[in-house]
């Protein structure tokens, strides 16, 4: 359900975990608490692409990577997120990779984004280095 100002209330997370958006994704988009893991944080950025929450993506790309145009494609609706592998990523390392799968549809057009995804700690906090696009069954 969406409340006031588009916020998700009383919702499973749209990052597929299982929880409730309340007490998964929605504090890091609000700013509430940093991410603890990579996927962690991986999760949230799908969550922000889902609600289209630009500021979150600015604030989770490293500024050495980040495009000057961030903003999210109001055609595009994403259906669901997969994550397949993680290496490292964990709340004491420095660096980690998530793969994934995210399916999305354009109009009656369906696709599948496979991607492995880098992150890294800067001043502490996780952030989305750049990512690859995996080749292969999806």
């Amino acid at each position: 359900m969406v409340g006031a100002l588009g916020q998700v209330v009383d919702a499973p997370c749209p990052c597929g975990s299982g929880h409730g958006y309340a007490v998964c994704c929605g504090p890091l988009l609000r700013q509430e608490r940093a991410a603890e893991t990579a996927e962690e944080l991986m999760r949230s950025r799908y969550t922000a692409y889902v609600l289209r929450d630009d500021d979150h993506l600015v604030r989770t790309w490293h500024p050495r990577t980040r495009p000057a145009d961030v903003s999210t494609d109001e055609g595009l609706a994403w259906d669901g997120l997969e994550v397949l592998d993680r290496r490292a990523g964990g709340p004491g390392d420095q660096e980690g990779e998530v793969v994934f799968r995210a399916r999305y549809h354009v109009g009656r057009r369906h696709g599948v984004l496979h991607e492995r995804s880098r992150f890294a700690r800067r001043a502490g906090r996780w952030v989305y280095v750049d990512g690859t696009e995996e080749t292969g069954a999806s």
